[in-house]
């Protein structure tokens, strides 16, 4: 890994043994992109990679002949200086100017890699895993100074990019869009895949051709949203799975994004991801600074689920922080699909009674503890026991699930306040929003302004007095609504256009405090499920609720989306009772477990309805998913068969993929099949990641059927044959129906 500068022709080449980052700087000080893939050898000035060209009816720059910057790869194009497409940063000054140019200035390489103040960011735990550049750019008339860094990982094909903007000059400034990255491409033979839907079908993979244009994702909900997630691929059409090129983007912000690529007439791309600059507007006084978030960029040339691998183990081993992100997380009870909001002392013990008898970890009594919480239009920011529910407090419950040797946990809101609550009628004026125009109201609640202080201490102490009262071992942080009517009466005219931001600041902030206090506190985040799903989040939540949908077939395709972009062990998933509460489906208990086994494993039902066999059953599941906890956590993710490509009506639409420990000695594949066919061909599963030159022991969990031992390459270039009920001679044990699961083992045979 290296870093290296070369003074003549003022080139940075970015280095490790997976990729090259080259860029340099022009004659007049602006930085020239020259090249992000694989690694290129060359040590020495590579200025011919690009082509400086003029073309009529471009604006030049009149001191260096006709060189045009809306013809050049630029590495943080600005507004105003002659660079017509769409740019990284656009800064007005006191008398409206949008002129500006930013040009070198000088620069530091440093090992390791700083963290980034006021926002979270991926870290090393030693100075040799990564290096980092800064490069200074300044315009000195405008007295501006912006500070590029860029961190490369030794182990990882990953370049991280943000940007801190400093006032410099004796003026007030005001930045209207400051991007964290800008990435310049040399041709458009690009398809753009994207994390897209709403709510209870969040993360869709979408795979669409560039075109000339925009083409972006984007939120304005005031978090990263369930409408798009803050994360991009850009695939060559011929890449798939396994095999050709891709470049990731993802923003670890929470809040409004935006990622664009933005294709010009000569067939070239430019890549920018960062703060959405719609209801964007920063006061930058003499003398501040402004920290963009953190953007990653990643690359593969050996397919998409290499490039999603790199994600997963840098977002889980370097994103994610704190005591549980090497631990397993407790396998839960959620009191929500059991009880809803009828909970009370009585019933959550004897669910913790049920808990510990079946072999589960943790009981989280979700809504309804609260207040006087019987329906979701009262109490939210009352955050004290309801006595009538909880007439002795919640420590009995509390001191009974401990006295089990289960973890107890509790469910909040802290960033929604009900007009029904004794907070609101106390404090209206903490509501985000314009007190002199009627607010929308969503869920019954509105927004608790979270840039004031006093509104986070309030909700801080708050939390903390029940967590610490009750000895509370987790915690489940949900956000139920967007923000609207963005408004806050705590600051000036000129600062409004700072308020979506300074929200997520104040987000951040609260989940930093919280957990200063009580730093052993497993905290799953969500928002309405998949709402604000980002990188930033993983900092201070190992896991997440991905959706609040829990149908068994539905949630295939939100956990084989979102495994696009972060790892098995992020997604909490919980199997739930049937009919399904979403779609009124049903699916077998083994299905709905099967499902819920790739992630973070549990439950949200009565185990006092279930029948014995039932018991048993669950029984089995939590033996399994703690026994494959570590492999599905710390293994190597392949999507095998996409459920968002249409299949023809003799291969009905089913989901495949499997984990693979990192040794390739063993290995867990799933298998869902929706829709069963009639008299179809045998369809035959081609297995990924293993070691060709191994032979597998392959058993298929819930079948007592007795395979050969394969080596590799067949499981991989062959397949298992997914034979049903209609080839019932081949194989008798595999029933008929929809919504089919089947999960295979996959050991080495040791020779």
């Amino acid at each position: 890994m290296t870093i290296a500068f070369l003074e003549p022709s003022r080139q940075f080449h970015l280095r490790n043994r997976y990729v090259s980052y080259v860029l340099r700087v022009l004659e007049g000080g602006e930085l020239n992109h020259l090249y992000f893939g694989a690694r290129l050898r060359d040590d020495g000035p590579l200025t011919d990679l690009q082509e400086i060209l003029f073309r009529d009816m471009l604006a030049v720059s009149d001191d260096r002949g006709l060189l045009s910057l809306e013809q050049i790869r630029q590495e943080y194009p600005v507004t105003g200086s002659g660079d017509l497409r769409p740019c990284a940063l656009t800064v007005c000054d006191e008398r409206g100017s949008h002129v500006a140019r930013l040009t070198y200035a000088g620069h530091t390489i440093v090992n390791g890699k700083p963290a980034i103040q006021g926002l979270p960011s991926t870290y090393v735990e030693d100075t040799g895993e990564a290096q980092t550049l800064e490069i200074i750019l300044r315009d000195d008339a405008l007295g501006l100074q912006a500070v590029l860094r860029y961190s490369i990982y030794e182990d990882l094909p990953v370049i991280t990019r943000s940007v801190r903007l400093e006032n410099v000059g004796a003026h007030r400034l005001a930045i209207e869009s400051a991007y964290s990255c800008s990435l310049d491409l040399p041709d458009a033979e690009w398809d753009m895949l994207t994390l897209t839907n709403a709510w209870s079908r969040e993360c869709e993979a979408t795979r669409v051709p560039l075109r000339v244009g925009g083409q972006r994702v984007s939120s304005l909900d005031g978090r990263s949203s369930q409408h798009a997630n803050p994360f991009v691929m850009l695939a060559r059409p011929s890449t798939d799975e396994l095999h050709g090129e891709a470049i990731g983007m993802s923003l670890a912000y929470s809040g409004n994004f935006n990622i664009e690529a933005t294709v010009s007439s000569f067939n070239g791309v430019r890549l920018r991801a960062g703060i959405n600059h719609e209801l964007f507007r920063w006061r930058l006084e003499p003398g501040e600074p402004f920290q963009t978030p953190e953007a990653i960029v990643a690359y593969s040339d050996h397919g998409l689920s290499a490039l999603s691998q790199t994600f997963h183990t840098l977002l889980r081993t370097r994103m994610s922080r704190g005591p549980w992100r090497d631990r397993r997380s407790p396998v839960a009870l959620n009191t929500y699909e059991a009880l809803y909001m009828r909970v009370d002392e009585r019933s959550v013990m004897e669910l913790a009674d049920q808990a510990a008898d079946l072999g589960m970890e943790l009981v989280v009594v979700d809504d309804g503890w609260f207040g006087h919480r019987d329906w979701d239009d009262s109490s939210i920011g009352d955050w004290t026991p309801d006595t009538d529910k909880f007439p002795r407090g919640l420590k009995p419950v509390a001191d009974h699930i401990h006295g089990l040797g289960l973890k107890f946990g509790l469910w909040f809101e802290p960033e929604m306040v009900n007009p029904d609550s004794d907070l609101y009628r106390a404090h209206p004026d903490w509501v985000l929003g314009d007190a002199t125009r009627e607010l929308s109201i969503g869920r019954h609640q509105y927004v608790l302004d979270l840039t004031r202080d006093e509104v986070r201490d309030h909700i801080l102490d708050a939390m903390s007095t029940v967590i610490a009262d009750n000895d509370v071992d987790y915690i489940k942080w949900n956000m139920n609504r967007s923000l609207s009517e963005v408004f806050s009466a705590a600051w000036p005219a000129d600062r409004q256009g700072e308020i979506y931001h300074r929200y997520v600041l104040g987000y951040y902030d609260l989940l930093s405090r919280l957990l200063e206090r009580f730093p052993e506190l497993l905290i799953e985040a969500s928002a309405g499920g998949g709402g604000r799903l980002d990188p930033a989040v993983l900092a201070y939540c190992p896991q997440y609720w991905i959706s609040d949908c829990t149908d068994a077939m539905e949630r295939v395709k939100i956990q084989y989306g979102t495994s696009l972009a972060y790892p098995l062990g992020v997604m909490s998933n919980h199997i739930t009772p049937v009919p399904n509460a979403q779609t009124g489906r049903s699916a077998s208990l083994k299905t709905r477990g099967d499902v819920a086994l790739f992630g973070v494993f549990g439950y949200e039902l009565d185990p006092r309805a279930c029948t014995e066999e039932e018991r048993l059953t669950i029984r089995g599941q939590i033996a399994l998913a703690k026994e494959y906890a570590e492999l599905v956590r710390c293994g190597d993710f392949y999507r095998l068969l996409d459920p968002f490509r249409s299949r023809t009506a003799s291969s009905p639409t089913d989901v495949a993929w499997i984990v693979v420990s990192r040794n390739r000695r063993e290995a867990l594949a799933g298998y869902y099949r929706n829709r069963v066919g009639v008299n179809v061909p045998v369809r035959y599963l081609r297995l990924a990641g293993l070691d060709e030159s191994v032979r597998y022991a392959v058993d298929e969990i819930g079948f007592d059927v007795e395979r050969r031992p394969r080596y590799g390459d067949e499981l991989q270039r062959v397949g298992l044959a997914m034979t049903d009920g209609s080839n019932s001679q081949l194989h008798p044990r595999v029933p008929l129906g929809d919504n089919l699961s089947r999960i295979f083992h996959l050991h080495a045979i040791e020779e």
